[in-house]
């Protein structure tokens, strides 16, 4: 579902085959392993449409094929970016976004998670390379298969940020309608947010209605915890 509300900086995806996939993803009957084959079918699809629209192509360097005619190669710009899935869930996307681009990308953990009473995000991890000298990315990836509250995603907005990259996109699952709002608004005019889609209410204790469950407790295993 869509709403007219969001943010002009929120894509929700109208592709048909990502909207019967989502509602298989949703579904309690939809075990672990099927699970684990969504989301990396859906983040995908998320990503073949979010890469189209943020990067582009540049002529490399002259090679030949194998048969000796010579061509002139492709690149993709910007060349310096990374992955920052959002752990746990976020682990789910990973091998989906890597398949996806033409060379390793380096991939940058963030720990987040909500404190029960507030529902506001802690960081508890944080692996972004902080040493003298190291390379800031131009363009960061960050990976959250559910934004509800968009605390998590807002807080690791303003972590990059501080790092000091120039643009983020966010790939997601499914969010709720005032998540993502709050996300994207955290740095309009530098974020982008890609998701499959969205949900127009949470419940009280802030997992999305109808939404597809706890993504994390459902990849690993540990429903019941």
């Amino acid at each position: 579902m869509s709403a007219p509300s969001l943010p002009s900086n929120v894509h929700v995806s109208s592709h048909p085959c990502l909207r019967a996939k989502l509602s298989l993803l949703r579904s309690k009957q939809t075990h672990a392993r099927e699970v684990k084959g969504l989301i990396t079918e859906i983040a995908t699809i998320v990503g073949v449409e979010a890469f189209a629209s943020v990067l582009t192509t540049v002529d490399g360097p002259s090679d030949e094929t194998p048969i000796g005619f010579g061509y002139t190669t492709t690149t993709i710009e910007p060349a310096h970016f990374s992955l920052v899935p959002i752990l746990r869930s976020g682990l789910g996307m990973v091998e989906a976004i890597q398949t996806l681009l033409p060379s390793p990308v380096p991939v940058h953990h963030l720990g987040l998670y909500r404190e029960p009473s507030t529902l506001e995000p802690v960081e508890y991890y944080n692996n972004l390379p902080q040493h003298r000298g190291s390379a800031v990315a131009d363009l960061a990836i960050i990976l959250d298969p559910v934004i509800a509250t968009g605390g998590t995603c807002a807080a690791a907005i303003q972590t990059l940020r501080e790092w000091g990259v120039k643009r983020i996109v966010v790939l997601s699952v499914i969010g709720a309608a005032d998540g993502v709002t709050r996300a994207a608004s955290e740095w309009p005019e530098g974020v982008d947010i890609f998701v499959a889609g969205v949900d127009a209410e949470l419940t009280p204790d802030g997992m999305l209605k109808p939404g597809v469950g706890d993504v994390g407790d459902r990849l690993f295993l540990t429903i019941g915890k």
